[in-house]
């Protein structure tokens, strides 16, 4: 009885390793993810939340959450690109349904409706796809004011004509009122490269102290083996 107990404790300690490797190696992969979204528009960093359950369960107590805070808006080029100064999201119709991003990075097709990247529709405050009421000859024509109302310029009136406001809302999926919309501006990743490796060390610490615990109960269960093989 002695023996099956120590067999058991051993096979535990091994398997509470694992499971906090496991977990070790996820927080990594979300570390790395940051990390590889620095440059991208738009993207938005994720913060790892491990419960106080996770050494008996796992990684099904790991989950993240994600960091809102607005990114680095750098000037574009390109009058079409939008980004907000404070927080929010851009609405657009996709196959899967509504998706919310921060990228702002929008373009005109000939018919004058205005997409994202990916060609999908970019929504109104009514939740009905932005359409310009005439189709500019120049992206400059079209004017996005802090509020969110898009208007283009008609040459035949001589007038500005309004398309509508960006649907903004925030991650529930209410109106943002003042989302401080800049035009011609992107807003890049919210990510800070030295706090990124610096949340590194602690993980890869951690790891390196599972796996050398993993290696010592894997070594007691060999002896332990090898004693009943004697021993029989």
């Amino acid at each position: 009885m002695q023996i099956n107990g120590g067999v058991r404790f051993c096979e535990q300690g091994m398997k509470a390793s694992i499971r906090a490797m496991h977990v070790q190696s996820e927080v990594l992969g979300m570390i790395n993810e940051n990390i590889t979204g620095f440059d991208k528009v738009g993207f938005q960093r994720r913060e790892p939340v491990v419960s106080a359950f996770t050494e008996y369960i796992g990684i099904h107590g790991l989950s993240s959450t994600v960091d809102d805070q607005v990114g680095r808006i750098m000037v574009s080029k390109n009058p079409l690109d939008i980004t907000m100064a404070n927080r929010g999201y851009f609405q657009v119709q996709t196959n899967e349904g509504v998706k919310l991003t921060r990228d702002g990075r929008f373009k005109l097709d000939k018919f004058g409706n205005l997409l994202n990247l990916e060609d999908n529709p970019v929504l109104s405050s009514a939740g009905m796809p932005i359409k310009l009421p005439v189709v500019p000859g120049n992206a400059s024509e079209v004017v996005v004011n802090s509020k969110g109302k898009v208007s283009v310029y008609d040459k035949n009136s001589n007038q500005m004509l309004e398309a509508g406001y960006l649907g903004i809302v925030d991650s529930n999926g209410l109106a943002v009122l003042d989302p401080d919309v800049k035009q011609g501006y992107n807003e890049h990743s919210n990510v800070i490269i030295q706090n990124e490796f610096l949340a590194v060390k602690p993980v890869v610490r951690n790891f390196e102290a599972n796996r050398q615990i993993f290696m010592m109960e894997s070594q007691n269960l060999q002896k332990v083996i090898q004693q009943l093989g004697s021993s029989s």
